[in-house]
């Protein structure tokens, strides 16, 4: 979807598109004993429940999302909770950041061609420090035609390319499976899902 269908569709949310709390495969991740980022990079970050959530955890978060909308509504949330999130409108089919700067790289429903998805989880496996975590999920091959998430094949996540893609991180957990999601109402029930975290060493 082009940025200006998304800036319509968050003008006209009422409340948060996706839901307003955070990522719960994100949570558990960063509840870890081992998981102690210091620094976010979010990409793909909406109107900010992940970015937002985890800066008031104490990190310093850099965020990336195409709509400006969407980000405009992400700086609200983030002055409503009383933190500070490095923001950014850009398209993640061409933005590039430093490399290995991030202790965290989360990428949580991005959704698009395999070229765009391919593309910005290599950024993120780039931008990582090491020792730096990331997270993904996303709607996986059993979901087409569920009624949630793309309908397109070509648009949900496949693990074994997924594995590809994060080649040169150290794989912690690739986990593919039916779970119930509680992401707002567009994303709520059962759903098929891919959930992969890795490091870099």
């Amino acid at each position: 979807m082009k940025a200006e269908e998304w800036d319509r569709r968050y003008a006209a949310a009422e409340g948060g598109l996706f839901g307003d709390a955070p990522n719960l495969y994100l949570r558990a991740i960063l509840s870890r004993p081992d998981c102690a980022p210091r620094s976010a990079l979010v990409l793909a970050d909406g109107d900010g429940r992940n970015g937002t959530w985890l800066a008031a955890q104490g990190l310093a978060v850099t965020a990336v999302d195409l709509s400006a909308e969407a980000t405009r509504r992400a700086e609200a949330r983030d002055r409503a909770a009383g933190v500070a999130a490095e923001r950014a409108v850009a398209d993640l089919a061409e933005w590039a950041p430093g490399p290995r700067r991030w202790d965290m790289a989360a990428i949580l429903f991005l959704h698009g061609p395999a070229t765009l998805r391919r593309r910005t989880i290599e950024t993120a496996a780039a931008a990582l420090a090491p020792g730096g975590w990331l997270v993904l999920e996303g709607f996986g091959l059993g979901q087409a035609g569920g009624g949630m998430g793309p309908d397109d094949p070509a648009y949900l996540y496949d693990l074994d390319a997924l594995r590809g893609w994060a080649a040169g991180l150290a794989l912690v957990e690739a986990l593919e499976g039916v779970v119930a999601l509680d992401e707002g109402p567009r994303h709520a029930g059962e759903a098929a899902v891919v959930r992969v975290t890795a490091r870099r060493l």
